[in-house]
């Protein structure tokens, strides 16, 4: 039995739209026609997700908040001993996004089928990313699903919560940097022109200050659209040279190799590598395909790269913390603490206590930035104020002299 979106129209002629469990799609019509409805389109979930993996869409998977969300829910009902696909209804039925929805009944319609719940999540890979079906994997094989589920939902909940605090930081540093650029344009535009214009009638020499105001004023005016559309296409290009392999990698080196930015990248990806890890490992993922997986959550290239080539000398029987030293990419503290977890036999119990580490490192460093970038931009926004309050006052001050 699977899971069908169907619109309908009643007797009446008004339009319904919904999910429902058929066999197949000619039995959902039946059903819709039972129900006194005409059937214009029935389409399984799982094709029509997968239609939107292969076209353009804005919105491919699941958002960060409703993963975690649904996770936590999951793993509580899975606690309670409620069956797996009861649990999988009951959350459908608890979620108002009709998205998610689908989704689940689509993953439910495959567990009933005799599936396993991995099986039924790798149907939406967009949705339920790979660390995420490879620890649900292991649970079932382990039969500790529940401990698993419960695991996923703190990891899904932890970086959600990241998230939303590095997007709540920025909040006020990108509104400030508009509202700056946006009222001395302003200024620049309307406000400029018609005071020192006063001045430019005059056939006295202005000082340079106030000339180059004049210019700046003049060249905003006749030139801000191509102004507005060669930042756009130089933001585009940017983005376009950044989705291509090579240059990339370059910038990714770049970042890794600047004094601020590489602790940053550091601390950001080991975190990452570091709490995924722990949770493959404690959930009974093997070592070796832990490690691949892990590998994807980092963004840089040259540390994910670093740890696949790793995984090669583990493979080899050579230990995680020599084979990923080799790099030079990863955090002395990192290294010692894997070290000791592999020597003890507390791999796992190390790896999260190294990810604690990073990711206190890492908002301390946050913190610390954007304490010092707020003011910056303060005092940065004051100075271009200074500088056109002064271009207009120093003719001011000239006619004040001509005239003593």
């Amino acid at each position: 039995m699977g899971a069908f979106e169907f619109v309908a129209l009643d007797k009446a002629g008004k339009q319904s739209k919904g999910l429902i469990e058929g066999d197949t799609a000619k039995h959902v019509r039946q059903l819709l026609r039972e129900r006194a409805l005409l059937p214009v389109s029935v389409t399984e979930v799982a094709q029509k997700e997968a239609r939107r993996q292969t076209t353009f869409t804005l919105k491919r998977g699941l958002s960060p908040a409703e993963l975690a969300l649904v996770t936590r829910q999951l793993a509580s009902l899975s606690q309670s001993g409620l069956p797996l696909e009861e649990a999988l209804l009951a959350v459908s039925q608890q979620n108002d996004h009709p998205r998610t929805k689908s989704i689940l009944l689509g993953v439910r319609s495959r567990v009933m089928e005799g599936h396993a719940l991995a099986d039924g999540l790798r149907e939406f890979p967009q949705a339920f990313p790979e660390l995420y079906r490879a620890t649900v994997a292991a649970g079932e094989q382990s039969g500790h699903l529940d401990v698993v589920l419960e695991r996923l939902a703190d990891y899904t909940e932890s970086r959600h919560e990241l998230r939303q605090q590095l997007r709540n930081a920025m909040i006020y540093p990108v509104a400030l940097v508009v509202m700056a650029v946006g009222i001395i344009s302003f200024m620049l535009a309307t406000v400029v022109p018609k005071i020192v214009g006063v001045f430019a009638n005059t056939n006295a020499e202005l000082p340079g200050l106030t000339r180059g105001l004049i210019a700046a004023s003049d060249f905003l005016r006749n030139h801000w659209l191509p102004l507005i559309l060669g930042a756009a296409a130089a933001a585009y290009g940017i983005w376009w040279l950044l989705q291509r392999e090579g240059p990339r990698r370059r910038y990714h080196r770049l970042l890794l190799a600047l004094p601020l930015t590489s602790r940053l990248t550091q601390g950001i990806n080991t975190a990452r590598f570091t709490r995924t890890f722990s949770i493959l490992a404690g959930s009974g993922v093997p070592v070796l395909e832990a490690m691949k997986i892990s590998a994807e959550v980092i963004e840089n290239l040259p540390m994910r790269e670093a740890v696949l080539e790793a995984s090669l000398r583990v493979r080899e029987g050579g230990s995680i913390s020599k084979s990923l030293q080799t790099s030079k990419l990863f955090p002395p503290m990192m290294i010692h603490l894997i070290a000791s977890g592999e020597t003890g036999g507390r791999l796992e119990e190390m790896l999260a206590r190294s990810a604690a580490g990073q990711e206190r490192e890492v908002d301390g460093l946050l913190a610390t930035l954007l304490g010092i970038l707020q003011p910056l931009l303060i005092v940065a926004m004051g100075a271009i104020v200074l500088t056109i309050v002064l271009a207009i006052l120093l003719p001011i001050f000239e006619i004040n002299n001509l005239i003593q």
